[in-house]
């Protein structure tokens, strides 16, 4: 968008531009990981972003030198990501050598604002400069860029080859995930080297990768890998991939404290009724009940807004002895807080009506048997939060061919699911495990 020469500055308008844009970007992040807003309501609350923006990069050079620059030295990573997406929408000539001028190594939270901002942005509105931090001497630098054009397939593969061998962790895991956006080939030596990685983002990357490719080694990486504390990722793709017997001895985690939110989260991708039997079981504990019950929900259709949830105790005003206090403890509300809690009796009941027409063999999703139309309806109307995990299993289903972005713009993700409807018929319903050779 061009800035308008004859329109007046009224520098109190755009301050609260800047504010609003920063208040709307902060609930928009907030939704995308959200348990109750769904993709049509993130669409709509956009609106008013989209036009705050725009605002913004009307003001042209005097708005971009006078607030957003500075903005890009912000504590609050939401006002550095508008200020960074507004500098690099315009066309004001030095805005985007200040996006440079901003990247610092030494300042993370800044740097990874600013990255947020850039991955909206479609790969000819990327800075022109963005190619040359491939060679940064700076690790954080350099993995930005292979993150930022490895999303548009824009690494080029001897880069990617190179990276793989960095000693900086970070630069590693970009070019991998790069390699899984573009489906490069991984060799396999390289593959199980970085299985073994001893950082766990490394690992998750190869493991990713290696499914993609249908390599044996990762899904015995997730098998062996899915009880350690850092896990999560294993423990997600083992109740999507294993089969009703194969998760029959998962359950067993359950009985780990430590790793119960974790299960839990991935019980509900797994469809499975021996699933569904053990989030019931848990649901009368308070301090799973609702995780269980989203699990549970998620795998037979049910709606707690049925007269199916209770209200959620008061919050105790008591505080915890100084000692068991933890001061690192975020005091933002989870996405887990904003669940509903069930009924545990009356879900009970209802589940022992409707269990037997759950076919132990089978795997559901919404309370309908997985098929290719159901999974493309799950990522279209679920709740925000469970479409990123749908996404990763559309994409490893179908061996990179798929790729729908869950973390963009909402209209950017409509634009792509209008995209995979109009295309050639994939094949989805395949197990993430078939096809997987030694």
């Amino acid at each position: 968008m061009t800035a308008r020469a004859d329109l007046p500055l009224l520098w109190d308008i755009y301050e609260e531009y800047l504010d609003e844009a920063e208040f709307l970007w902060s609930q928009w992040e907030r939704m995308l990981v959200s348990p109750d807003d769904w993709l049509h309501e993130v669409e709509e609350r956009e609106e008013r972003l989209f036009a705050l923006l725009d605002g913004l990069v009307l003001g042209g050079s005097p708005v971009a030198e006078r607030l957003l620059v500075p903005a890009l030295e912000a504590d609050v990573p939401a006002r550095v990501s508008v200020a960074a997406f507004a500098l690099a929408s315009g066309e004001v000539p030095t805005s985007t050598e200040a996006l440079r001028t901003a990247l610092k190594e030494d300042a993370p939270a800044s740097l990874a604002a600013i990255q947020r901002a850039l991955e909206l942005l479609a790969r000819e509105a990327l800075p022109a400069w963005l190619p040359s931090l491939l060679g940064a001497p700076s690790p954080a630098l350099r993995a930005l860029a292979i993150d930022l054009l490895g999303q548009h397939g824009a690494v080029p593969p001897q880069v990617l080859s190179e990276s793989l061998t960095h000693e900086e962790p970070r630069v590693v895991h970009a070019a991998l995930r790069a390699m899984s956006r573009s489906r490069t080939r991984l060799d396999r030596a390289a593959l199980e080297r970085l299985l073994a990685s001893p950082h766990p983002e490394v690992r998750d990357a190869a493991l990713v990768a290696g499914l993609l490719q249908g390599h044996r080694a990762s899904w015995s990486t997730c098998l062996a890998t899915m009880g350690a504390p850092e896990g999560k990722l294993s423990r997600l793709l083992v109740a999507m991939g294993a089969d009703e017997h194969e998760l029959g001895k998962r359950l067993a985690l359950l009985d780990t404290p430590k790793l119960r939110q974790d299960v839990l989260w991935a019980l509900g991708f797994s469809g499975r009724q021996a699933a569904a039997d053990a989030c019931v079981a848990l649901m009368e504990d308070e301090s799973s009940a609702a995780l269980a019950a989203e699990a549970f929900c998620a795998i037979t259709g049910l709606r707690l807004d049925q007269g199916l949830a209770v209200e959620r105790p008061e919050p105790s005003e008591e505080l915890p002895p100084l000692e068991e206090e933890n001061l690192d403890a975020s005091l933002e509300p989870s996405a887990e807080d904003a669940l509903p809690l069930p009924d545990a009796p009356a879900v009970a009941r209802w589940w022992k009506e409707a269990r037997p027409r759950f076919d132990a063999r089978q795997r559901y999703l919404g309370g309908e048997v997985l098929s290719t139309e159901v999974l493309l309806e799950s990522l279209e109307r679920a709740p925000m939060r469970r479409r990123h995990a749908l996404s990763l299993e559309v994409m490893i289903r179908s061996r990179g061919m798929v790729q729908l972005p869950t973390r963009l713009f909402a209209r950017q993700q409509k634009d792509a699911l209008r995209a995979l409807r109009a295309a050639p018929p994939v094949r989805l319903i395949r197990s993430i495990t078939d096809g997987i050779t030694a």
